[in-house]
C-alpha cells in the first residue's frame, strides 16, 4: 500500500478544481490506500463551519469532508500560519484536524509515497 498526501492550497469555491481533488480523494481511499490531506493557505476555509454555499450557488464540500472518516483518511493537516492568517482557529472547522506549522510541512512532505496538489 502507497501513502498518499493531497495538499490544497485553493479556494473552497473557485471553479471545479476542488471537487475533482475530492473525488480523487474519495476513490484513492476507496481502493484501500494510505491517503492524507494537507490544506494550506485559502484551502484552509474549505473546513471553516458554517458556510452559506447557497449564496454563491455552489455545491457545499462539507459534506465530503465529514465522510472522509469512513474512508478511513483520519490525518488531515491544517497550516497554523494559514488558519491563523485568515483569523480562524481549530475550533471554526468542522471536523477534527491536525495542526502543523510551516517549518514542519517539508518533514510532512517526505514520508508521503505520492504526493498530490490541487
Amino acid at each position: 500500500m502507497k501513502s498518499f498526501l493531497f495538499v490544497l492550497q485553493s479556494a473552497a469555491y473557485g471553479g471545479h478544481q476542488v471537487q475533482e481533488v475530492l473525488d480523487a480523494v474519495l476513490l484513492t481511499a476507496a481502493f484501500d490506500q494510505s491517503v492524507s490531506l494537507l490544506l494550506l493557505d485559502h484551502a484552509v476555509f474549505h473546513l471553516k463551519k458554517n458556510q452559506r454555499t447557497d449564496l454563491v450557488a455552489v455545491k457545499d464540500t462539507a459534506a465530503v469532508y465529514r465522510s472522509l472518516a469512513l474512508y478511513d483518511i483520519d490525518n488531515i493537516y491544517v497550516e497554523s500560519e494559514s488558519l491563523s492568517g485568515y483569523g480562524l482557529s481549530q475550533e471554526d472547522l468542522l471536523i477534527p484536524t491536525k495542526i502543523i506549522y510551516r517549518a514542519q510541512v517539508a518533514s510532512l512532505l517526505q514520508t508521503y509515497d505520492v504526493i498530490l496538489s490541487g
